[in-house]
């Protein structure tokens, strides 16, 4: 059994790590799958000498933990110091591949002839060219930044307009080596496409308030169950579908104000998007979420900063409330074995530093050391609310948080950081098995997100501390809270 356990978590730990670094870094992927792979390899052995009964000594599992993390870090980063220029082709490839308004092209982008007029686009004191490559998809600028990020961007842009019309999108990246370049990318959008896009945003309407109406319906369905009402009854009498409707309303206004931010703040960068549409699903929760769908570029990392930040913020906003009002009506219960985070029937606030002191705040003294909360519906919405907001700050890859660190810290530091969270959460995991979930999802999230066209120029210190700020709430929402805390509140 230990043997196939252990067979079964290498093939996935390789193919993980083959799938979210082996472009990114040169630091082979063997390697790097031995590190992460040394602690469960130490368990194994300690199980196969002492056997079941005996538990290994906490040290044995977290200083294997912390320096193998430390290890695969030093060697990820020792990978990235001098990238090859097959991997910083690999990587420009591969972000011109994903880009929303591009195909590969089977032909040279630019005639030779009109090689001279691209370099004339790049005056030597803004940004001194010193090579182009050409690729089928994409041509390539490297050289020397001379001025602001900013100006350069927006001074090439001009005269690649100028020069080439709108033939061309131009995208400024930070390479490996932290040198900026220049990408222009086809821009393949023609007027049909515009006309069949304009065509199909009319339906948009309609296709949102379909799924919106039928996420009403399974949620409600979900809500019933949660309210107390069994399967067979709901078949027996319909309309007590409707004493699920406190979660659903609560559940869908969480969601939708969520994408709603998202919507509203592209919309304020001229970002053209989607409107928010909600996945319906008869089991779970009723839904898998919602969703908006970006139809242009995202200018640069200011704009992927607001975009990515409205939405856990507008969600939060939202749930705080829900959440107090829902926990006021909750029952207190006694503690016991069977409380746990994702037990709505008795959840131990102390899982989490926000939930303790929001559960304080609704029930005060009702609130002591031994009680545990019978959630009402309208609490259950919320703290899947809270959830929600955690998961989408989580710092990787493609996640608001991806987004959020890659606009304050570029693609490259957002990228470590992101590994750094994945195998945090793991860590965490072993100690709250609810947390186990969202690491193995977090694994399956590609680490590298799609750049914005100016991806270089930084942020200011106004959105630097709001940042953070989300961070802190991620925080107070994931972490337990400590026995200090726990005094003050006087439910310790």
């Amino acid at each position: 059994m230990v043997f196939w356990f252990l067979l079964i978590l290498g093939i996935a730990t390789y193919l993980i790590v083959q799938r979210s670094v082996a472009n990114i870094t040169r630091t082979p992927v063997w390697l790097l799958w031995l590190v992460l792979m040394t602690p469960a390899f130490i368990l194994t052995g300690w199980t196969l000498i002492h056997g079941d009964k005996q538990s290994p000594p906490p040290s044995l599992i977290i200083a294997p933990l912390i320096i193998c993390l430390l290890l695969y870090w030093t060697l990820f980063l020792w990978g990235n110091r001098v990238p090859s220029n097959r991997t910083q082709g690999q990587t420009t490839e591969s972000t011109s591949a994903n880009h929303p308004i591009t195909e590969p092209l089977p032909v040279r982008p630019i005639e030779a002839a009109e090689e001279t007029n691209l370099r004339n686009c790049f005056p030597w004191s803004v940004y001194y060219i010193q090579n182009i490559e050409y690729r089928p998809q994409a041509i390539i600028c490297r050289g020397q930044l001379r001025t602001n990020p900013s100006q350069a961007y927006q001074r090439i842009r001009t005269n690649i307009e100028e020069q080439f019309s709108d033939r061309f999108l131009l995208v400024f990246q930070e390479g490996m080596d932290g040198k900026p370049f220049f990408v222009l990318v086809p821009n393949t959008k023609t007027n049909r496409q515009n006309t069949k896009s304009s065509i199909d945003d009319k339906n948009q309407v309609v296709k949102a308030l379909v799924l919106l109406l039928l996420t009403l319906v399974t949620t409600s369905f979900i809500g019933a169950q949660i309210a107390g009402v069994e399967v067979k009854q709901l078949k027996s009498d319909l309309t007590l579908i409707f004493q699920g409707l406190p979660y659903a309303l609560g559940l869908i206004t969480i969601l939708g104000i969520h994408e709603l931010g998202h919507y509203s703040m592209a919309r304020f960068h001229r970002i053209k998007s989607t409107l928010p549409f909600f996945i319906p699903v008869p089991i779970f929760l009723g839904t898998f979420g919602a969703f908006i769908q970006m139809r242009s570029p995202i200018p640069n990392r200011k704009a992927l900063f607001d975009v990515s930040i409205a939405g856990p913020i507008a969600g939060f906003l939202a749930t705080l409330p829900l959440i107090i009002w829902g926990l006021a009506n909750s029952e207190v219960v006694p503690i016991s074995e069977k409380t746990g985070l994702l037990n709505p029937n008795a959840l131990n606030p102390k899982y989490s530093i926000l939930l303790a002191i929001l559960s304080k705040l609704a029930l005060g003294s009702q609130l002591t050391p031994k009680s545990a909360l019978d959630l009402h519906p309208i609490a259950v919405a919320g703290l899947l609310g809270l959830i929600v907001t955690a998961l989408n700050l989580m710092p990787v890859g493609q996640l608001d948080g991806g987004h959020i660190v890659h606009a304050m810290f570029g693609q490259r530091t957002a990228v470590s950081i992101g590994q750094i969270s994945r195998w945090l959460l793991l860590t965490l995991s072993l100690i709250r098995q609810e947390f186990l979930l969202w690491a193995i999802i977090l694994f399956l999230i590609p680490l590298v997100d799609e750049p914005a066209l100016n991806d270089v120029t930084e942020l200011d210190n106004r959105r630097d501390l709001l940042g953070l700020m989300a961070i802190a709430v991620l925080l107070i929402i994931v972490l337990p809270l400590p026995e200090f805390l726990a005094r003050i509140l006087q439910i310790s």
